[in-house]
């Protein structure tokens, strides 16, 4: 028996409410990772491409900048079309 098995039918709604509250901090948890991914690809790739004298680190470091715009970007869209849908049923 689930634990919310003895709440009224009419508190339920509370529940509800309250796991619409905890999927919009996932959602803004979310995006913070993708930010802070996307803040250590361009630390990453400025390090490499300017404390190492290797083809290979201009390569990488070259790469990781453009991909931290990507890894940024696609988090800003992800967060934003989550937030989209849970406004569409009733978080605020």
């Amino acid at each position: 028996m689930p634990p919310y098995a003895t709440v009224p039918e009419a508190d339920l709604t509370l529940r509800d409410q309250l796991a619409l509250d905890r999927t919009v901090l996932a959602n803004e948890r979310t995006l913070l990772a993708y930010l802070r991914t996307a803040l250590a690809l361009v630390a990453g790739g400025l390090t490499l491409l300017h404390f190492v004298d290797a083809a290979w680190a201009a390569v990488i470091g070259g790469a990781a900048l453009p991909l931290s715009v990507v890894v940024g970007a696609y988090g800003a869209w992800r967060f934003t079309r989550t937030r989209r849908r849970l406004r569409a049923i009733g978080a605020s």
